[in-house]
């Protein structure tokens, strides 16, 4: 069963070398009782903690079961002792803060045994040894004599296949001893025992064999055993682990927890005030937290006042500002520590603005997240008031100006009378760019006084009705003024109430330098002159008639055509005038306009796409409609116009030698005697290029007209003829002709019924997103800009700002105190050293070792943090009161969120479970024999 061969243990003491073991080979027998004696210092327990696999040998070898153990790891020894191997020492060597049954049942869990399979085999091993009614005792509260038993009991619990005893009998008196060895006895039947003894007379008595030992070598043994020896192996094979048991020993981090609280309670007072130093920076920490999460509420409910009338709005193309503000406030901590201070710079601030507009545009996919809210997952319609769907084809709105003339009225013509159509075109361009930035409609710059109302229960909210009633078909609309009952003049030139050459005279006078007098006068209309206002809805189809070629021509400035078109167009009416309450933020009411429903912008998209021009150039996506021309495509080559020396050669080519010579003397008598030097003076066979490349054009064509026949004009024309093409796209022609999908809104508009309602469909979209990402579908992310949240959220930078600079100085407390635990930790490391010895007598691993050690500081950081929050709570008392008096505001609270206590108690634990790694590494390296000899 155990072979030692040959073995040998050297031990460096100084600069010299202790030979403990000296070459000494023996085998036992599976059950047998073997008492080793000698004088002190023989070698007696050096050679059992190399069979107990506590100290290694230097070499010669300890065979197990015939395989050998010299290829053995760390983790083969943990093992070894926790399955084969069972101690009873002199001193015991109980763990002091566990109680007797604990103790016991250790061994049992490093082999991973069940809790209550462990607690009754426990039970049974207390029974076998007579401590049935001592279990729930500490070792403390018990004699010598029973703290043996106790050991012997965690010795046997496992059912070991060898049993190790170093002076089992060394602190007992004479009738303890013969109680113990009687024991002991009855444990050899059906085991190995190994007793290292003092004693003769009890190992005569009581051993089956007595072997003596001298300066490391056997000088007798009276039984000797020489069976046959399994042959050495190689590799190292653990025998398999016991029924019930892990084949690796690991003790579980439950245990290791249980072990360090135990030990802690033994030194409360010490604990406590640890704890409490380690608080200090948590409590410093969490009171900056209150303070800032309870100003930051403050915020909030400002927000909230002011953010409940606005709209969720999302566009399909917007900005995030959030981005580009971080930007802008990263150029301004940009480093100038290296510039010259007698030199000025440039702050490219605005092209870096409008570069970081445009490389964050984003674009959302408002289709499908129309389809996904009006599904009304989770009841979120019920959070909504209005949902305002908004697309991106013009509305053209046609009516009568005061002087019965064709006028656009939507969009507005009020920019090209005042500024032209080219510098109105460009103004337009302008405002279209920074409207689809900012998430805004139309580039108008606030000309078009056309707006769709919301429900007919927010009209109601948000208006008074003057006169009529609210609009509810697509082909009715309200007249909306202010709270005062005014339209903006701006409002009078759109809807045609003023004469637009107004404007034209007005800003041809500035132009020219010249006074204009403009008759502001106090104008004023009836509620029946309103009311009688009518309009005609065109589509963008309505304005092209088909030529002779089978394009299209746009009509829209021939004012007989135009008319005939409005003839027939749907007629619009105004059945209401409206007036604006006077907590209103409807914008355009307070400058006046026309309210339509939303049922127009359906009623017009469906027309668009109804319409004939539209038809056929879906049907024809290839040909470009209004040219009969296709469309270019990436795959041809962009075609380069003809040189004038390719333009020439072609000519000179087709001219007879007669008709090249009236031209070149045509082009000389045209030319000044100057020019005529010049050319002499060149060489003969360049002066006729020179002739045709310097000449006047004007003159080359006149002559060239003058000499080719009719049919040389033709076959030129037919040569130099460049090939038909259009610069339109498929895409351009669709979005010209206002082609749009009510599924695919430009815009959304999201109403809630209240803040509460605001900040549902807020975590609404959030979640949306949250979805969308962990979907990997990137592309349905909703982007939209929070503009009152951002300007508000620069106040909460500045506060977070300053509570990161406090947090940052309380910190360094927080550090001061966790390097002390790593302190305390390594003292209770050189207190509990002989524990240590303890737990890898009985299998423990390194790795448990430091484990239980980890496991105390994560008690003490985890205290420390309980502490400090516990203390904050109670300091946020006067702290409030002291606030209320101070500012007067009672809404500012220093409230301290469960979300930051629980993080701070969690980053209590971490650093001190940090400061802790190196304590527990140092117990972990500690050897175990040394450790036991610990007192």
């Amino acid at each position: 069963m155990l072979e030692i061969k040959n073995i040998t243990k050297d031990y460096s003491a100084g600069g010299d070398v202790v030979h403990a073991l000296r070459g000494l080979s023996i085998s036992f027998r599976e059950s047998e009782l073997v008492s080793i004696l000698g004088q002190s210092g023989c070698g007696k327990t050096t050679l059992l903690n190399i069979i107990g696999g506590l100290d290694h040998y230097t070499s010669g070898d300890l065979i197990i079961n015939g395989k050998s153990t010299k290829l053995f790891k760390d983790r083969d020894w943990d093992t070894y002792r926790n399955h084969s191997i069972g101690f009873i020492f002199q001193s015991y060597n109980l763990i002091p803060h566990q109680t007797v049954l604990s103790n016991v049942e250790l061994a049992l869990t490093l082999s991973g045994v069940s809790k209550a399979e462990r607690r009754r085999r426990a039970k049974e091993a207390l029974e076998k040894v007579g401590l049935a009614e001592q279990m729930n005792k500490r070792p403390n509260q018990m004699s010598g004599g029973q703290m043996q038993r106790v050991a012997i009991a965690r010795a046997l619990v496992n059912d070991p296949d060898i049993l190790l005893a170093d002076e089992p009998t060394g602190a007992l008196d004479s009738e303890t001893s013969v109680q113990i060895m009687e024991l002991i006895k009855q444990i050899a039947q059906d085991r190995l025992v190994i007793m290292v003894t003092h004693n003769p007379d009890l190992a005569e008595k009581y051993s089956t064999r007595i072997v003596r030992l001298l300066d490391g070598q056997i000088t007798s043994d009276s039984d000797p055993y020489d069976g046959t020896t399994v042959p050495q192996k190689e590799q190292p094979v653990l025998q398999k682990a016991p029924k019930g048991k892990k084949a690796r020993t690991s003790m579980s981090f439950s245990t290791a927890l249980a072990l360090s609280r135990n030990n802690l309670l033994t030194k409360k007072g010490r604990t406590f005030l640890t704890s409490f130093a380690g608080s200090i920076g948590i409590i410093g920490i969490a009171l900056i937290l209150s303070l800032s999460s309870g100003v930051q509420a403050y915020i909030d409910n400002v927000e909230r006042s002011t953010l409940a009338s606005y709209p969720i709005s999302i566009q399909h193309e917007t900005v995030d500002y959030s981005s580009m503000m971080q930007a802008m406030m990263g150029m301004a901590e940009e480093d100038i520590s290296g510039r010259d201070p007698n030199r000025i710079y440039t702050s490219n601030i605005s092209t870096e603005m409008t570069k970081t507009m445009l490389s964050e545009m984003q674009v959302n996919n408002l289709a499908k997240f129309k389809t996904y809210i009006e599904s009304n997952p989770d009841g979120i319609l019920d959070s909504v008031s209005e949902i305002q769907y908004s697309y991106s084809p013009n509305l053209y709105i046609y009516g009568k100006d005061i002087n019965g003339k064709v006028l656009r009225i939507n969009p507005s013509t009020v920019l090209e009378a005042m500024m032209g159509d080219t510098m109105a075109e460009n103004i337009k361009q302008m405002g279209g760019t920074y409207s689809t930035m900012l998430g805004t409609s139309g580039g108008n710059m606030g000309y078009d006084v056309w707006t769709e109302l919301l429900g007919t229960q927010t009209v109601q909210d948000q208006f008074e009705v003057l006169a009529g009633r609210i609009p509810e078909s697509y082909n009715e609309v309200a007249v909306m003024v202010n709270d005062r009952n005014e339209v903006s003049d701006v409002t009078l030139y759109a809807l045609g109430l003023r004469d637009q050459s107004e404007l034209t005279d007005m800003m041809a006078a500035f132009m020219a330098g010249e006074s204009f007098e403009l008759d502001t006068g106090d104008l004023s209309f009836s509620y029946d002159e309103l009311m009688g206002l009518e309009f005609r809805l065109l589509t963008a189809s309505d304005m092209y008639r088909e030529n002779a070629d089978g394009g299209y021509d746009d009509m829209s400035d021939d004012e007989e055509y135009m008319s005939g078109v409005l003839e027939s167009a749907p007629l619009i009416k105004v059945v209401g005038i409206l007036r604006a309450d006077s907590d209103s933020l409807i914008t355009t009411a307070h400058n006046g306009g026309i309210g339509y429903t939303h049922a127009l912008t359906e009623y017009m998209i469906e027309r668009v796409n109804e319409s004939e021009l539209v038809k056929k150039q879906l049907e024809n996506p290839d040909v470009d409609v209004f040219t009969g021309l296709e469309f270019p495509t990436d795959s041809k080559e962009e075609e380069q116009p003809m040189s004038q020396e390719e333009a020439l050669g072609i000519i000179m080519g087709m001219m007879t030698p007669e008709q090249i010579g009236q031209l070149s003397g045509a082009i000389l008598s045209a030319m000044t005697p100057e020019q005529q030097a010049q050319l002499a003076a060149l060489p003969p066979e360049e002066q006729q290029k020179a002739l045709f490349t310097t000449a006047d054009q004007a003159t080359l064509t006149k002559v060239f007209m003058e000499l080719m026949t009719a049919e040389q004009l033709q076959q030129l024309m037919e040569l130099t003829k460049e090939p038909e093409s259009t610069d339109a796209t498929y895409e351009g022609n669709l979005q010209k002709l206002g082609v749009a999908d009510l599924s695919e809104p430009s815009g959304i508009s999201i109403y809630a019924k209240d803040f509460d309602a605001k900040e549902r469909l807020t975590q609404f979209i959030s979640d949306y997103n949250s979805r969308a990402v962990a979907d990997e579908h990137q592309e349905d992310v909703i982007n939209y800009t929070d503009y009152i949240g951002l300007m508000i959220s620069s106040v909460s930078t500045i506060i977070d700002a300053i509570s990161y600079i406090l947090i940052a100085f309380v910190a360094i407390s927080l550090v001061v105190s966790s390097i002390m635990i790593g302190i305390i930790t390594y003292i209770s490391v050189l207190e509990r050293t002989k524990e240590i010895g303890i737990l890898r007598a009985i299998g423990a691993s390194k790795r448990d070792i430091r484990n239980v050690f980890n496991a105390e500081t994560l008690i003490v950081g985890f205290s420390a943090g309980v502490i400090g929050i516990g203390v904050t709570l109670l300091l946020n008392i006067p702290i409030n009161i002291i606030i209320h008096k101070l500012t007067g505001i009672d809404t500012i609270n220093s409230i301290l969120p469960w979300q930051g206590g629980v993080i701070l108690v969690v980053i209590s634990m971490v650093l001190t479970l940090v400061a802790g790694l190196f304590p527990a590494g140092v117990a972990a390296r500690k050897d175990p024999v040394v450790a036991l000899r610990t007192e």
